[in-house]
């Protein structure tokens, strides 16, 4: 069927917009100074255990992972430091906001989890909290702490290539 065109492409409708945008990783807070004090080794998604001031005080968009931190305890992993300021229009059944929450993990992603960060110089950190699909979600890490000197090493080369990134682009324009 020589002369037959493709049909063209349709724009999505209103439905399958919002579908698209209510998949999409909407992300509250990170833990850039995580990436900073440690290498990181292996990540998790992990789902979290809420409340509903705490649901609403996450999607206005606060948070602070700064502090937080993962504790494996009796075979659950819960989630510590984490500051989630308390909802403004929440009632007597507002949240602490720094409580503890518990992790939704798999079993064997924890018993994992527990093995690892009694190694020494190991520890579990979170690196980034969001919403997907309408589900508050954390990424953690399974992280190994960075000595100074490391610290001064990295911020070099990210330097380093930042200053390369620059030549080349004046280079370009030349």
């Amino acid at each position: 069927m020589a002369g037959t065109k493709a049909p063209a492409p349709r724009k999505p409708t209103q439905a399958e917009r919002a579908k698209a945008d209510a998949d999409a990783k909407k992300v509250v807070a990170r833990n850039k100074k995580a990436r900073h004090d440690y290498h990181i080794d292996d990540t998790f998604e992990a789902g979290l255990s809420l409340t509903g001031t705490e649901v609403k005080a996450l999607r206005m968009g606060r948070a602070s992972l700064v502090d937080g931190w993962v504790e494996i305890d009796r075979g659950e992993a819960w989630l510590h430091g984490v500051h989630i300021p308390e909802y403004a229009q929440g009632s007597w059944t507002n949240h602490g906001p720094r409580r503890k929450r518990k992790l939704l993990l798999h079993k064997e992603e924890i018993e994992k989890l527990a093995v690892k960060s009694r190694e020494k110089g190991h520890t579990i950190v979170p690196l980034e909290l969001y919403f997907t699909k309408g589900r508050a979600k954390v990424e953690i890490a399974l992280a190994r702490g960075k000595q100074e000197w490391d610290k001064r090493q990295t911020l070099r080369e990210k330097q380093d290539e930042r200053e390369a990134q620059k030549a080349m682009s004046l280079r370009r324009h030349d």
